[in-house]
């Protein structure tokens, strides 16, 4: 072999580089669906010991939400305390905004290193795929589509698309 080859820097597209990504990510899913399609079905069975959350619910609802979920934990709002706008303030404190915005979560390292602030972008549901390209986006979604085909779960996959 010829040491001039040996050194030729070898170019790899953008695209090619993320779809490879991409395909790492999909076999992250593979191991990753069943599980949560697992605690998905095991929450209809045990619909009074799991409660299964989805963030697209608590951005489109969050005081519903909260009161699921103080219910589900059996200390439910008083009238009283739906009067006085508690389930609202618990909202302000747990909004996306309030939690981007702690110190701890805009300096430091995770246990992984990575930075806190890597862990917060928009909080918008569907952004991930305006990190991605049409492409990819298309061929993720039909991936989720078919492990989650006939399981009754169902979630926004973009800003652009329908409901898996």
């Amino acid at each position: 072999m010829d040491t001039a080859e040996i050194r030729k820097p070898r170019f790899v597209s953008l695209t090619e580089d993320a779809d490879k990504t991409l395909d790492v990510e999909l076999q992250q899913l593979v191991q990753t669906l069943p599980k949560v399609l697992g605690y998905w079905k095991a929450s209809r069975e045990n619909p009074d010991k799991i409660l299964f959350l989805k963030y697209e619910d608590l951005k489109e609802d969050i005081s519903c939400q909260l009161k699921h979920l103080a219910m589900f934990l059996g200390v439910p709002f008083t009238e009283e305390e739906e009067k006085q706008g508690v389930v609202e303030e618990i909202a302000k404190i747990c909004s996306f905004e309030k939690l981007q915005g702690l110190e701890v979560n805009k300096k430091g390292l995770f246990v992984t290193g990575v930075p806190n602030e890597n862990f917060f972008r928009k909080g918008e549901v569907g952004d991930w795929s305006n990190y991605l390209t049409s492409a990819m986006v298309e061929r993720l979604e039909k991936f989720i589509q078919w492990r989650l085909d006939d399981s009754g779960l169902t979630f926004k996959l973009s800003s652009t698309t329908s409901e898996a």
